[in-house]
């Protein structure tokens, strides 16, 4: 396995066990986080460690899918918290073995449409 495919699932095992030193330890000084959706850029290992540590309530982490090369990772997970659960796609860059950029996309779920209901399956 890569080095930045194993920082980057460490990353989540440390979000998933809510260890947010072991996190902290997996990013730059000058990592870097953007939410498109939000308009929200995080700088800073400290203030992307502490939104996480200070979100409301416990989630739990399911790693679905992993893209990665070279310093490039991508993955989708599953976050559940209660009974909310949530999909996030995201584009990890790995520098010297520790993560310095995510973007990341929560995308809302929506009705399937009915006009091409003849045309694709429900999953």
């Amino acid at each position: 396995m890569e080095e930045s495919v194993r920082a980057v699932l460490a990353l989540w095992d440390a979000f998933d066990h809510l260890d947010f030193d072991a996190a902290g330890a997996l990013l730059a000084d000058d990592f870097v986080c953007e939410w498109p959706q939000s308009g929200e850029r995080i700088r800073g290992r400290a203030n992307f460690v502490a939104v996480n540590a200070h979100y409301p309530g416990r989630w739990r982490i399911r790693v679905l899918r992993v893209v990665a090369g070279g310093d490039e990772v991508v993955t989708e997970v599953e976050a559940t918290w209660g009974e909310e659960k949530a999909r996030a796609i995201s584009f990890f860059r790995v520098r010297n073995g520790r993560i310095c950029h995510l973007r990341e996309f929560w995308p809302e779920p929506y009705p399937a449409q009915a006009w091409r209901a003849a045309w694709v399956e429900q999953g």
